[in-house]
């Protein structure tokens, strides 16, 4: 009777969760499944299951080639993020001495995110535009002749707003596992005669991959759904799956937009579960 009243109590206490990821996660994601398969045309939608809305989106080069260029965006995202973010974490946490300085250098990284994402892009046009600043100050240096035309509306815009803007995603995560990391193991290794690089690669990053596993679903994540970046940065001249599907949305291509969004997920939490394959989050921490 008491193993039957605890496990009652157990389910009353999910309840809650599981019924707030139902409403909110489980039944949306379904209708978006729902209406993947429906017809529609330029005014219209029409509940019906039919797969042309995957046929005409898996059987066009052009769709292929918008995906290739997300994944080109997501990867190089995700290496430069991860290379930046675990730098920052490493310093704070091992060349930082003083608690206080940490939190104040850590809270210090989370000021820019107290301000919209879209200031933070359009924050780099002053810089980077064909007037801005770094071209005016390299042509009065004399370093080039003319103004450089990729550093705005380009992948290198693309690329280096996205950096700009998920890196945090990427040392938080990372800087959590590396102070959890036990500091007399660092010692040992050390007393063995390791140099910095052998504790670094055999001690440090071993120590710190659930912090990377979880930066990097983060940091997947955002940039394969991101449609403002690509939108604001490249100036029209890239797209992104998101961005498709905004356009569809806005001609209201509803089907369409969802047949996207499906095959989108599956690419995510594809991404997803090979990243835990490679490093098991549960067993780790």
């Amino acid at each position: 009777m008491q193993k039957i009243a605890s496990q009652a109590a157990s389910y009353i206490q999910a309840a809650p969760l599981a019924i707030i990821l139902t409403l909110f996660l489980l039944v949306p994601i379904a209708v978006i499944v729902m209406v993947s398969f429906w017809d529609y045309d330029s005014i219209r939608i029409y509940p019906d299951f039919m797969t042309l809305n995957y046929e005409e989106t898996l059987g066009s080069w052009v769709t292929w080639r918008i995906y290739g260029n997300t994944l080109k965006y997501t990867v190089i995202v995700w290496a430069l993020t991860l290379t930046i973010g675990f730098w920052v974490a490493y310093f704070l946490a091992f060349h930082v001495r003083s608690l206080t300085v940490q939190m104040v250098l850590f809270l210090l990284c989370t000021v820019p995110f107290l301000t919209s994402n879209i200031i933070r892009m359009i924050s780099w046009i002053p810089l980077l535009g064909r007037n801005g600043l770094l071209n005016q100050t390299l042509i009065n240096l004399r370093i080039i002749d003319r103004p450089l035309e990729f550093l705005l509306f380009s992948d290198f815009a693309v690329v280096l707003a996205m950096v700009h803007l998920y890196t945090l995603f990427m040392v938080v995560p990372i800087f959590n596992t590396l102070m959890r990391i036990d500091r007399l193991l660092i010692e040992a290794a050390r007393d063995a005669g390791a140099n910095g690089l052998q504790i670094l690669w055999n001690v440090i990053i071993p120590l710190a991959k659930p912090g990377i596993a979880i930066g990097s679903i983060f940091v997947v994540t955002l940039a394969m759904g991101d449609f403002i970046t690509v939108r604001f940065m490249s100036g029209g001249q890239s797209a992104s799956v998101g961005l498709m599907m905004s356009n569809q949305i806005s001609l209201l291509q509803y089907p369409g937009a969802a047949a996207n969004a499906v095959i989108l997920l599956i690419i995510v939490l594809t991404m997803v579960f090979l990243i835990l394959r490679v490093v098991n989050i549960r067993k780790e921490l």
